[in-house]
């Protein structure tokens, strides 16, 4: 194997070594053996054009087209020509599944289910920073630049990622870079000879562990630094995790007690768990609470509005005390009752964040766990996440009447200073829909019963997980015109508004109840998550709403003596959606304004996920890849062999009378074949100065080429008629000046048919039949031989 191509394959093995630290993120990670096999092609495709050879930017050109192809065929193919050759509806197919992974990353929690969109984020990805590290170290042959392309590809996973195999993924990264450079540095050193270093050798072979010094000390520098990355952080407390782990956590000596925590996006998987095909359990609890209509399970709560986005603000943590101190603003006027639930997470749920009916009082629960007092909620330390937990939480049902949030006197200034900002970039329509819909309110607490309101029962809002509202600071007013969404963009609106009268308000994210079951125990299942506002009222506390139609239950203290509402029943528990088609009107339609506030229209399903593509067997997919490359790449054969045989004959040569002779004779025969491509043939039985005078005369070469030439054809009879020939200087140089001329005399026509479909092509044929004519005639001797055998009898 030449050095080039160990090189080749080093870059590979680099990129895939590095793609692996993105294993942890999607799952499953079959991925990676699609992507093993399309970086195979581009890194075959490169070595091909690399042998011609290419320039180097038609090099990087040629594996980009391929790889554009490749991609197309897998992701694309319904929509490019003959499944392989992308048009204008390939490019649209590939902007909407860049979208929809884009939307994947954010709503989905780690590990990330396999998209379409995902997977080609992934796969591309791996894809093009395998192409530039094949760029970087091979085709231009400078390998220290490729660690920029695979610290970025590293870097966006290790920030996503932050798990506790962290160092392995590093390692594997690090060690797949320094392949590469030792590749390089040994590919560089084998073209000088012999490396002199150290003191004089003895006389004999070479030891027998044949590294050199240069290749020895690049092993021993690349050993050091991975122990100081990998070890160092390790002996340092200060560092917390080091390296490795930004997150602080499961790597060194750090203890995290005191520390800040970096708060998980608690929404990302929302969408995916209500879009659900299966409404798989995670949890199941059983408690002492009468109904458990208003028994949400509460994960956390989101405080800092950006304009962008809802998510917590950053506090330090703390032991789990005993006993949870009192809730903030609650005073002993407001009825209240004790519960106890023990709760049981599923194995496959795996969450750093605990879910606890709200306000817990007290939890005991064993594991790595974090209190944070301002959001009463319990974070994972150290990788300790819910998966298999066992724990019993006592909490509190509070139940204020609508008189005592009516009467609630105003927050403390910096309770209003905190919870009530709204950023300028917020569009005005926000605050402007917030004073309509609440227009002759009394009060804080009939303004938030107003906006319940016009959400869940008279602004005609849409219950649908499907629906894409935007991002950045036009989404709520994007949501408030298009009145379609689900939890998220309901209890995001409703919070924002409030903030805007001035209502202490956030986003809190849980589960509804649940289902309960015959034996005393409540369900709760991935459909059953949920995002709702929680608002300040003093004397009260945070307190939930509602906002979002047909789901969860409306409190009760907002159905009581609320203005512009009725007494009404007790909720009723949603009803789940049916996987069948039905031909009863939808939710929507058959459910009146009164059962929508009272959550009790049937659910709503979720948003149908459109039918996908099964994924081709790995044959299909190669045939057509070698097909689409017979297609493309058999018209530019002829191309392909003019370049070989160029390239070949106007390379180096040995410095024998033998090498000599060849390198002449290639030269002069490149001549006369660049001759034949622009429409003079050959003439065998002329000498090679009359050969030289008739491609003068009829290619109408200049002076400067004319002369070559002639040059040319001198040094070709001083090689056939002299004793002892000897090499002439610059010969390939004159040989490119001819076909320069060539060029610049012949039509554009001409200069394509030599370029695509050259004349001399034709001596493959040639060959082929000469090969062909060779082997049949030692077929036939053979063949007469074993046939024809002489009798060894004795007359």
């Amino acid at each position: 194997m030449s050095g080039r191509a160990r090189l080749a394959l080093c870059a590979a093995a680099a990129t895939l070594m590095t793609s692996c630290a993105l294993l942890p993120l999607v799952s499953p990670a079959t991925w990676i053996f699609q992507a093993v096999f399309l970086l195979a092609v581009q890194t075959g495709v490169g070595a091909l054009t690399r042998r011609v050879p290419l320039a180097r930017p038609l090099t990087v050109a040629a594996q980009a087209l391929v790889t554009l192809m490749l991609l197309t065929l897998v992701f694309a193919r319904h929509q490019a020509l003959a499944g392989i050759v992308p048009g204008p509806d390939a490019f649209q197919h590939f902007s909407a599944l860049l979208r929809a992974g884009a939307d994947d990353v954010g709503r989905y929690s780690i590990p990330a289910p396999l998209s379409d969109g995902i997977r080609l984020m992934v796969v591309g990805g791996v894809l093009v920073i395998g192409l530039a590290v094949d760029a970087f170290a091979v085709t231009y042959r400078s390998a220290a630049p490729a660690g920029l392309p695979l610290l970025a590809l590293y870097a966006v996973a290790a920030g996503l990622s932050g798990g506790g195999a962290a160092w392995l993924w590093f390692l594997l990264a690090a060690a797949g870079y320094l392949m590469l450079l030792l590749a390089e540095g040994r590919d560089r050193l084998s073209q000088w000879g012999r490396v002199f270093g150290g003191a004089a050798r003895t006389p004999g072979p070479p030891p027998a562990s044949g590294a050199v010094a240069p290749v020895r000390t690049g092993r021993r520098i690349g050993a050091v630094a991975l122990g100081v990355a990998l070890f160092v952080p390790l002996a340092l407390p200060s560092l917390d995790g080091g390296l490795l782990d930004s997150a602080g956590r499961g790597i060194g000596n750090g203890t995290g007690v005191g520390g800040g925590f970096s708060s998980v996006n608690t929404l990302v998987a929302l969408q995916d768990s209500l879009k659900a095909d299966e409404d798989r359990t995670v949890m199941t609890y059983r408690t002492t609470a009468s109904d458990t209509q208003g028994l949400y399970l509460r994960i956390g709560s989101m405080d800092d509005f950006d304009g962008t986005r809802w998510k917590s603000t950053e506090r330090r943590t703390v032991a789990v005390p005993a006993t949870f101190p009192a809730p903030v603003g609650l005073s002993g006027e407001v009825k209240r009752a004790t519960v106890r639930t023990r709760i049981e997470a599923a194995d496959g749920y795996v969450q750093n964040w605990l879910p606890m009916p709200y306000p817990a009082s007290e939890v005991d629960i064993s594991g790595n766990w974090r209190y944070e007092p301002v959001g009463r909620t319990l974070i994972g330390d150290h990788g300790q996440n819910t998966s298999g937990a066992r724990y019993e939480v006592s909490s509190l049902m509070v139940e204020p009447t609508a008189q005592q949030l009516a009467g609630a006197p105003e927050p403390s200034p910096a309770m209003k200073r905190e919870y009530t900002k709204v950023p300028r970039s917020l569009p005005a329509v926000v605050a402007r829909t917030a004073r309509e819909v609440t227009a002759g309110s009394a009060n804080h607490y009939e303004q938030a019963v107003k906006l319940q309101d016009y959400f869940a029962v008279s602004g005609d809002f849409r219950y649908n997980t499907d629906v894409h509202v935007g991002t950045g600071s036009t989404a709520i007013a994007s949501f408030l015109k298009k009145k379609e969404g689900f939890c998220v963009h309901f209890s995001f609106a409703m919070a924002s508004m409030a903030r805007t009268l001035g209502i202490p308000a956030r986003v809190a994210v849980g589960f509804t109840p649940g289902t309960p079951q015959a034996d005393g125990w409540t369900a709760v299942g991935l459909r059953d998550a949920h995002a709702w506002p929680e608002l300040y009222f003093e004397g009260v506390g945070w307190t939930r709403f509602e906002p979002t139609p047909s789901r969860g239950s409306a409190p009760s203290y907002t159905q009581t003596n609320t203005p512009g509402t009725v007494e009404s029943a007790a909720p009723k528990p949603t009803v789940s959606a049916s996987a069948e088609p039905s031909a009863e009107p939808s939710a929507s339609e058959s459910c009146s304004a009164q059962l929508r506030k009272l959550a009790s229209c049937p659910g709503q399903s979720s948003a149908v996920i459109g039918p996908q593509d099964d994924d081709w067997p790995w044959t299909r997919i190669l045939g057509l890849t070698l097909t689409g490359l017979l297609v493309l790449g058999v018209p530019l054969l002829p191309l392909l062999w003019r370049m070989r045989v160029r390239a070949v004959r106007l390379g180096g040569h040995g410095r024998t009378e033998a090498d000599v002779a060849a390198y002449t004779l290639g030269v002069w025969s490149e001549v006369t074949d660049t001759a034949w491509d622009h429409g003079i043939a050959p003439e065998g039985s002329q000498t090679p100065r009359k050969a030289a005078e008739r491609i003068v005369r009829l290619g109408k070469l200049d002076p400067e080429a004319s002369d070559a030439v002639h040059r040319l054809a001198t040094a070709v009879e001083q090689v056939l008629y002299a004793p002892r020939p000897r090499p002439v200087a610059s010969l390939a140089n004159d040989a490119r000046l001819v076909a320069k001329s060539f060029r610049a005399s012949a039509s554009r026509p001409a200069r394509l048919r030599a370029l695509l479909a050259p004349r001399s092509a034709v001596r493959v044929m040639w060959r082929i039949s000469a090969v062909r004519t060779t082997l049949r005639t030692r077929l036939s001797a053979r063949r007469r031989a074993l046939f024809h055998r002489p009798s060894s009898q004795n007359g």
